[in-house]
């Protein structure tokens, strides 16, 4: 407590300093300013004055009445700024003077600083000879320079006062924003590491702050995070590898390999042997819904079942949790390997009752091929496991061989995924957007973002293959998180200047699938400030979609947020009559009528009605897309539909692009 009051005080005193300095300088600047007004004012009085008096004093001294002009100058007094009134020669030789009170002493600085007396000369009279322009006498008058001075002390108190309440009041607002922004930011960072259990160390994760999501104290906030993720993957690798997995009693992955290197490098005889990595798929589901003792159990019965299978020729070992490995000396590729594989997998797709549960589990198992003589069993032991995961990829309970051709669509992946995150942050990515009309007047009623990428010529385009590869790099929920975003600013832009035209956005199957999907999503439209009922969001009917209950609760909680939910690709997926009666039961607001329905328009509408009705049985408003010619349009408003999407209305545009083309100028 003492270490923080101190570092307050400390930011206290630091922008006090600067304000008083700041201070200083604007006091001295407008100090200089009001004297100098006022000394202008003094001059003009002066010469007021001057020229008042200057008729009748030139008259009483051509006709050598002293009285009379010394009369005059006494008169002066009356004007109360003047400390001193004389006429006098050319050569300064005083002829008259006015009896003033004697003037009260000024400092010498302040005389110095602000060029004290005010004083001004103007002339009385002069003869009318070209030859000698020069006046024969002036009459010279001087301010009363300890007024100036009374006025130059009032100005510096009263700036004084009223600049150090300010600087008071500006060290108050600016420690306070100091101290909201960022001493209370850091003081809940450091109380929350003061905090930290021992056994939490390696696996904590800081808080965000709500304010520092983009400036300096994020970024050490999300690099803190990002350290501790790839220390706490190191220790739970090291652990893996040195640590026996107890339930199982079987060698890890270390020991594994360890186990494999003493045969390899003594075997003389050249040849091969089969390894096989079995991914128990069914695990991971499992596993969240059963005790730490029961998950011990089912460990330790698929080991057995495995370990009944080995042979004086084989190695069993359990990689991870959910992943065991086995080495067969004695197998030929590839049809021994082969049967091997499967016999594996019928043991492992035998029925198991772990408690209340009955399970029936399922596996994907990758086959690799090792040479004797390589004497590299890690490197075959990474073949097998990457066939293992393509076989995951591809469903369940799948066998899957090791080929060059893995290994080149596994980098492939890796190194898409890394392109496209960093082109991401790069602002590689951009939403270009798409008319939704009314087809009848061509009249604007929504729009669609659509997902564009800058090409190394710099040109904007979408690759036909690019969403498959995005599915399989992995990569889709943070591409899809970015369109939510971006989105989310556009209408928060457009609200802001008076333009109410909904967005549509596509929802892939894996975004509906992610817990945080509708808290993230209700954050993006608070911080826009974006109304619910202008987004549209646009589901594939085509996804594979594993659970219908989880969608229906994610698609329910959208819509009673007022989104409004719509269904992309109808008549492609779920609109079959085996579905239809799930269909009927999602809350979705729209549908679109699949491209391929329109382009066989006005030819063939066949599909066209079918689909139209399975719509209207849902009472469903209806919108097409692919629209690209008069006649297909035509045909689309004799179905009565009447909305439409395609390069009959405009081809999709960028931000600005569109909103010259449709916000500035009047709907038709």
């Amino acid at each position: 407590m003492r270490i923080r009051r101190s570092l307050t005080i400390k930011q206290m005193a630091t922008v006090s300093g600067v304000a008083l300095v700041t201070i200083c300088l604007f006091i001295v600047i407008q100090l200089f300013h009001f004297v100098s007004q006022r000394r202008e004012d003094y001059t003009q009085q002066l010469q007021n004055i001057a020229m008042s008096v200057r008729q009748p004093l030139s008259s009483a001294v051509l006709k050598a009445d002293i009285p009379q002009a010394e009369q005059i100058l006494v008169t002066l007094k009356r004007g109360g700024i003047l400390s001193r009134a004389d006429v006098v020669l050319p050569n300064n030789v005083q002829v008259l003077h006015g009896d003033f009170p004697p003037e009260r002493p000024v400092p010498a600085l302040i005389s110095r600083l602000f060029r004290l007396p005010v004083e001004v000369q103007v002339p009385l009279y002069s003869l009318p000879r070209p030859s000698h322009p020069q006046a024969l006498a002036y009459l010279v008058l001087q301010a009363d320079s300890y007024r100036l001075y009374q006025f130059i002390v009032s100005a510096i108190a009263t700036m004084i006062t009223t600049y150090l309440l300010l600087a008071l009041i500006m060290t108050v607002a600016i420690t306070w924003c100091i101290n909201r922004l960022m001493v209370h930011p850091l003081r809940a960072i450091a109380r929350e590491l003061e905090n930290l259990a021992p056994e939490d160390m390696a696996s904590h994760q800081l808080t965000l702050p709500n304010m520092h999501r983009d400036d300096e104290l994020g970024v050490l906030v999300r690099s803190y995070n990002r350290n501790q993720h790839v220390i706490s993957r190191g220790r739970q690798d090291l652990e893996q590898r040195v640590t026996p997995l107890a339930a199982a009693g079987l060698p890890t992955r270390a020991r594994f390999l360890a186990m494999l290197d003493a045969p390899l490098a003594t075997h003389v005889e050249t040849g091969s042997y089969c390894l096989l990595v079995i991914a128990a798929t069914t695990l991971p589901e499992a596993t969240g819904v059963l005790t730490e003792s029961q998950r011990d159990l089912l460990y330790t019965s698929l080991a057995n079942r495995l370990r009944g299978d080995c042979g004086a020729t084989s190695l069993l070992a359990q990689l991870h949790p959910h992943e065991f490995a086995m080495c067969h000396w004695a197998t030929e590729p590839p049809f021994q390997a082969m049967a091997l594989a499967q016999r594996v997998l019928s043991i492992i797709n035998g029925p198991l009752t772990i408690g209340n549960l009955a399970l029936r589990p399922a596996a994907c198992i990758g086959v690799a091929f090792g040479a004797l003589e390589d004497k590299n069993a890690e490197k075959v032991l990474n073949h097998a496991e990457l066939a293992a995961s393509s076989a995951a990829a591809r469903g369940r309970n799948q066998i899957l061989f090791f080929e060059p051709a893995l290994a080149v669509a596994a980098t492939r992946r890796l190194t898409f995924a890394h392109r496209l995150l960093e082109g991401i942050a790069q602002g590689r990515c951009a939403l270009f957007f798409q008319p939704q009309v009314d087809m009848r007047d061509q009249r604007l009623l929504s729009a669609e973002a659509l997902l564009r990428w800058r090409q190394d010529d710099g040109s904007w385009s979408l690759p036909e293959d690019f969403i498959c590869q995005v599915e399989a790099a992995g990569v889709m929920v943070p591409l899809g998180n970015w369109v939510l975003e971006e989105a989310c600013r556009v209408l928060g832009e457009w609200q802001g200047r008076g333009i109410a035209v909904p967005l549509a956005v596509n929802l892939s199957a894996l975004q509906l699938q992610q817990n945080d999907l509708v808290s993230s999503l209700k954050q993006s439209l608070a911080r826009f400030q974006v109304g619910c009922s202008q987004l549209v969001l646009e589901i594939t009917e085509t996804a594979r979609i594993n659970e219908f209950a989880s969608l229906f609760q994610v698609l329910r909680e959208l819509h009673d947020l007022g989104i409004v939910i719509a269904l992309d690709d109808f008549g492609m997926g779920y609109s079959s009559l085996y579905c239809l009666d799930r269909l009927r039961h999602l809350p979705i607001d729209m549908v679109k009528i699949d491209r391929s329905f329109i382009a066989t328009l006005p030819e063939d509408a066949i599909m066209l009605r079918v689909v139209s009705a399975i719509a209207d049985v849902l009472d469903l408003p209806v919108i097409a897309e692919g629209v690209e010619n008069a006649a297909q349009r035509d045909c689309l408003l004799a179905h009565h539909i009447h909305r439409g999407q395609g390069y009959l209305f405009a081809e999709p545009l960028t931000q600005q692009a569109f909103e010259h083309r449709f916000f500035n100028r009047p709907c038709s």
